[in-house]
């Protein structure tokens, strides 16, 4: 082959379509290793330092009440160590949440003792880490849908479909061989939608049922149990998407006695027959997310289109901010009364409206310009800092619009305190605020962002042409 057709067939190769693949939220992370802690360090320090999925079904915690499938787990391992504790050297558990792409190589620097990931999660060849006996055995994995539409039986019938998935799903590699296998037929591939680093398994679930998302694959057990509090979801049991797994716990290759401790303990562990009481009746009204672009929303949000990107753009703000917001508060009615409070689109108060200079907040132009400008004001008077990215920053801003700026702050010391990042919204600070005001206000930050996801997906769509070209330049 000459040279140029070398070239041609290179240039040719790159435009495949490559299997699914996570994508990074950035450059690789260094897992130097750190020092290793075996048991009697452990017990030294009083501390076993647990790096877990920062997932809410894998760890959360409501008001002191653990709702996450790992908590009851954890606690017990807990209990189990200080039942044989010598001298009184009693041990704590310190939670430690990470993403959970990352829990590994935090493991391997030593920023804890031992991985909980409440899913299925695999070391790469060659990492100094040693699973544990398993905590889960023969779990598969499910496509999950909605009810009312298609099923699917055979592979080849997801060939063309898209899959929404969150960056570490263990769906990734299963798409992957799949892909290879629909490729051997000269079947279009399965698209994988790599999800916002804010959501969550449990957050794509959610949009699964709202019908934001169309399918996605999780593991078996998870389906099961948002199903309880999700009844619109569909499982396509029949579908085989890949060989059931193996959840485990993980430590470092050489705490051989903490890997021995955690092996005992597994083989005797039970899990409370009550374990998902708590979840049952936190969530099972919070997580009812919709589609904000039905035919009808799509058309209120046209007409209210000029005023929120007015009153957005003269703020610094992503219009669509506003829309999300305004969809959550008023599902886009600028007549929506809420007693003698909240009013109008945008749902503000007199008050919060009267401290940004507005005084009429009837009209839908003042309404918005009220609710645009106090979010500014939270937003420069609270949360400028150049440490916090733009959706995080928006997520404190909506959650100080939700419970006042001064508490959200404080909740920021608490997370600096307890080690969790004081500038990262999502699954930390959040933490507190479940712990000391419960899911409300943590469902309705995470709702917003759900709507502002979606309508950011069909940004194309919801903008007109001539601002697409400005925006450009």
């Amino acid at each position: 082959m000459t040279r140029p057709s070398v070239l041609l067939a290179l240039c040719l190769s790159l435009l495949l379509p490559l299997p699914a693949v996570a994508r990074l939220a950035g450059p690789p992370e260094a897992a130097v290793a750190g020092k290793v802690r075996d048991l009697a360090e452990i017990r030294g320090s009083r501390v076993l330092r647990v790096l877990v999925n920062q997932s809410r079904n894998s760890s959360g915690e409501v008001q002191g009440q653990a709702i996450g499938v790992e908590y009851h787990r954890l606690r017990a391992f807990e209990q189990y160590l200080n039942g044989h504790a010598r001298d009184g050297q009693e041990i704590s558990l310190k939670i430690i949440p990470k993403a959970k792409d990352q829990l590994l190589g935090a493991l391997l620097r030593g920023e804890g003792d031992l991985v909980a990931p409440g899913e299925l999660l695999e070391a790469l060849p060659g990492q100094a880490v040693s699973p544990s006996e398993p905590v889960a055995s023969n779990v598969p994995l499910l496509l999950v849908g909605i009810k009312g539409e298609r099923r699917y039986t055979r592979l080849e019938q997801l060939s063309g479909k898209t899959l929404a998935l969150t960056t570490g799903s263990a769906a990734g590699d299963a798409v992957s061989q799949i892909n290879q296998k629909l490729a051997l037929h000269k079947l279009a591939p399965i698209k994988v939608e790599w999800v916002d680093p804010s959501l969550a398994v449990e957050d794509v679930l959610e949009m699964v049922q709202g019908g934001i998302f169309h399918l996605t694959i999780v593991e078996k057990p998870i389906a099961e149990r948002w199903g309880k509090v999700l009844p619109k979801l569909r499982f396509d049991r029949q579908l085989v998407i890949s060989e059931p797994g193996q959840e485990h716990w993980f430590v470092r290759r050489d705490a051989s006695m903490l890997r021995a401790s955690i092996d005992r303990f597994l083989k005797v562990y039970k899990a409370p027959a009550d374990q998902d009481v708590a979840f049952l009746r936190i969530y099972r009204r919070l997580y009812q997310v919709h589609n904000p672009l039905t035919r009808a929303d799509r058309q209120r949000l046209e007409k209210l289109r000029p005023v929120l990107q007015k009153h957005a753009d003269a703020q610094n703000m992503d219009w669509l901010n506003l829309a999300a917001l305004a969809f959550k508060e008023s599902s886009l009615q600028p007549n929506a009364r809420s007693g003698s409070g909240p009013t109008g689109l945008m749902q503000i108060t007199p008050s919060a409206a009267q401290r940004v200079g507005v005084s009429n907040i009837q009209t839908l132009d003042n309404n918005v310009l009220a609710g645009a400008k106090y979010l500014a004001l939270i937003r420069r008077k609270f949360f400028a800092s150049p440490k916090l990215n733009e959706r995080e920053r928006m997520a404190f801003v909506l959650a100080a619009y939700n419970m006042g700026p001064e508490r959200v702050q404080g909740m920021r010391t608490e997370a600096r305190r307890r080690g969790l990042n004081p500038n990262q919204w999502f699954f930390q600070v959040e933490r507190i605020a479940m712990e000391q005001v419960g899911m409300g206000a943590v469902s309705y930050v995470n709702s917003v962002n759900k709507y502002y996801l979606a309508f950011d997906r069909e940004r194309e769509s919801l903008e007109p042409q001539a601002r697409k070209v400005v925006s450009r330049k």
